[in-house]
């Protein structure tokens, strides 16, 4: 996906109320921007780092910017769990996701389960219909991308729905958007959510795919990257972080 203009450019000071930031601007003021994220950031606020915010252009918005992204040991992180999903639409709309270029159809937001809706739906012939659920990843650690950063019961609900989905005939994915480009794999983090890392592993075992790939954030792009190979064994990577108690798309 492209941005319409360059981000501004400030300073991270604090995330506070979940969904405020405040970051200083090269001039000294100090903008408070939206953050649209629900999880904890571990590892991704550190104060003084540069961040990326995109102005709305909405003078009646409460916030008229948003946080999209912050530099982290000299790597971009988008942070905005509002992106991705329109970033892997316009790759299957675009055939660029292997395994998945036969589907014709691509719809967002499709009601499914109970009371959910799928982030990305893919159709067409006589092919079964193929489930997405799309997840933000931030976390990493030592190479790897670790999710999710906080207990995520929603999470949860949705590895069951996919099972569903697969015992019914249908195809599922559950793939992790990991919002950056400097790791070289993806695990579940045990440690953080030991109940939604063993339901990856069963959902796994039950059909339901599991995809990671990297992103490519750019000052005025988005774009999904490589893909990730995805190791679902508990290791002692995703054991050595501690858990903070807040909710993860």
């Amino acid at each position: 996906m492209q941005f319409p203009s360059p981000p501004l450019v400030a300073r991270f000071q604090r995330r506070y109320k979940r969904f405020f930031v405040d970051a200083e601007m090269p001039d000294g003021t100090v903008l408070t921007a939206h953050c649209a994220n629900t999880g904890s950031l571990m590892g991704c606020l550190e104060v003084g780092a540069r961040v990326w915010l995109r102005d709305s252009g909405d003078p009646k918005r409460k916030l008229r910017c948003s946080f999209q992204a912050i530099e982290v040991d000299g790597t971009w992180v988008n942070v905005d769990t509002s992106l991705p999903n329109r970033v892997v639409r316009e790759a299957f709309e675009a055939r660029a996701i292997a395994g998945f270029e036969a589907y014709p159809i691509v719809r967002a937001e499709v009601k499914y389960g109970t009371n959910s809706r799928i982030d990305v739906l893919l159709e067409g012939g006589d092919l079964p219909p193929c489930y997405v659920e799309v997840k933000n990843t931030t976390l990493a650690q030592d190479g790897w991308a670790l999710f999710p950063d906080a207990v995520t019961e929603r999470g949860l609900k949705h590895l069951g729905e996919l099972t569903e989905v697969v015992r019914q005939g249908g195809r599922a994915v559950q793939l992790f958007f990991v919002s950056r480009a400097d790791v070289r794999g993806f695990r579940p983090a045990d440690s953080i959510d030991p109940a939604y890392a063993e339901g990856l592993r069963l959902a796994a075992r039950a059909g339901v795919e599991v995809r990671a790939f990297t992103a490519q954030v750019g000052e005025q792009s988005l774009e999904l990257g490589a893909e990730l190979p995805v190791d679902l064994g508990s290791g002692p990577l995703a054991s050595a972080v501690k858990a903070p108690r807040r909710r993860a798309k």
